[in-house]
Parts: structure tokens; C-alpha cells; sequence
């Protein structure tokens, strides 16, 4: 059966972002209740008594004993709550005021029980798709979670919403809805090779046409030797490189440079 817990709110008079970061600050939680043909009334509570509160339950089945400002308690359900996006913080809740005399619609948890066959002989992988179910019910007699064995199943099969069983409760949930199926194991995945190494080619070898002149000068440079001489510019014979021995041409005598 589903536990019931008890909290305090005072009514709330500010609305709005601005009004509600001032509640937080002080460390309460901004809450509403509404059900039963009641104006939605806005609250606040500390926000220590209701994460104490919610501590190991299932808060969308827990019966919550709500006392507004001092008065006589009342039974509700969360229908829900809004939780900071970066931290654990609960942000927001809402209270849905129910009666003892009304069936109630909500959903409840699904836990799996057991080691499947396909996995524990098999290898396979046991995955779970549906891990909550709609019903109807009276208050009293809303179940914490409903359990299903899984123990039997074998790679390939699966389990449904018909093969659930809740005690006094009408189930909504569409009744062929897959809740949990053995799969077989998963290949391991071959490591594809980046792009950069599937692109990656050996680098042609250049070829050229020597010309007529060149290839003793190649050899030359291959060999060690040195490189050629570049031309004066000019047209004029190369300088001689250092250390080099050049042949002296004597001026005729009496002769005039030209």
C-alpha cells in the first residue's frame, strides 16, 4: 500500500519569479493545492521537513497529509514536482487535494524482479521500456510500486502491461505495451579508422625529364659534390669560388683596354 507522510504549509500571499527567489531564499519551497472543485491556493513549506519527507518513497504514489496554516489536515497526492536544472533542489510542487470516497488516476512505478535466463545464460541485455503505468484506484488502496518477474525470460522475449497485476486498481496503461524484453548481446564495435588515416596516401615520387646539361649536375649533387655554379650576371663568367686557382690573362703591352 502507499505510505503516507505528513507536512505543514502556510498560505502564500506574493506570486510571480521575483516573489518565489525570495521564498527560496529563506529557504521554504513554493507550492500549490487544487482538486475537489477548490480555487488553487498558493503555499509554502521548508524545504528541509519536505526533502526529509520524500526521502525513500515514491512521491507520485505517497499519500501526503497536508495541514494548511494550522488547520485540519487533508490527504493529497503530488502530481508534480520541479526540481532545480543544475542541482537536486526541489523548486515547485504542486498538491492535488483527494477524498477517501473518490478514485483517483496516477501512475505508478514498475520495478523488475529477478535475473532473466537470457541474460545470466546467454549474455543478453535486459531492457526495460516502460517504467511506469497509469491506474485507477481509491486512495486507499494505491500501491507504493507494482513488481514483475522477470526471471523466466529468454532472448527474444518480452513482458506487457497485460501481464501486470494490480490489486484493486483498474489499469490505463494500453494493455500491449512492451515494459521489458531480453535483447541479444552486443557485437563489440570495430573501431572504424578516421578520416585522416583512410585518406592518407603514400606521396607519388617525383619524375621529371632531365634536360641536356643537367644530368651531370645532378649526379654531381647526388653524389656530394657542389652544386653548380650560378652565372654572373651579365652573361659574364662566374666568380670564382674560394680558394679556387684561375688562369691570369696578361694585357697586351701598350694596348688600350677596350
Amino acid at each position: 500500500m502507499a505510505q503516507t507522510v505528513s507536512l505543514a504549509a502556510s498560505p502564500r500571499q506574493a506570486s510571480g519569479k521575483g516573489a518565489a527567489r525570495q521564498i527560496r531564499f529563506r529557504g521554504k519551497v513554493p507550492a500549490v493545492i487544487y482538486g475537489h472543485g477548490r480555487d488553487t491556493q498558493a503555499l509554502e513549506l521548508e524545504a528541509k521537513a519536505l526533502e526529509k519527507a520524500l526521502t525513500g518513497v515514491e512521491p507520485a504514489s505517497t499519500i501526503i497529509e497536508l495541514a494548511v496554516d494550522g488547520k485540519a489536515a487533508v490527504k493529497t497526492l503530488i502530481r508534480e514536482i520541479q526540481r532545480h536544472p543544475l542541482r537536486p533542489d526541489i523548486i515547485h510542487v504542486d498538491f492535488y487535494e483527494i477524498h477517501a470516497a473518490e478514485k483517483v488516476k496516477l501512475k505508478i512505478p514498475v520495478h523488475l524482479v529477478g535475473s532473466p535466463d537470457g541474460v545470466r545464460n546467454a549474455g543478453g541485455v535486459l531492457d526495460q521500456v516502460t517504467r511506469e503505468v497509469e491506474i485507477e484506484v481509491l486512495p486507499e488502496n494505491i500501491p507504493d510500486r507494482v513488481e514483475l518477474d522477470v526471471t523466466a525470460l529468454k532472448i527474444g522475449d518480452s513482458l506487457h502491461v497485460r501481464e501486470l497485476t494490480i490489486p484493486n486498481a483498474k489499469i490505463l496503461t494500453e494493455a500491449d505495451l512492451t515494459i521489458a524484453t531480453v535483447v541479444p548481446p552486443r557485437a563489440e564495435e570495430v573501431a572504424a579508422p578516421s578520416p585522416e588515416a583512410a585518406t592518407e596516401v603514400a606521396e607519388p615520387e617525383l619524375i621529371r625529364k632531365v634536360r641536356e646539361g643537367e644530368e651531370e649536375e645532378g649526379e654531381g649533387a647526388a653524389e656530394g659534390g657542389a652544386p653548380p655554379k650560378p652565372e654572373a650576371k651579365g652573361g659574364g663568367a662566374a666568380a670564382p669560388a674560394k680558394g679556387e686557382k684561375t688562369d691570369k690573362v696578361e694585357k697586351p703591352k701598350g694596348g688600350k683596354e677596350s
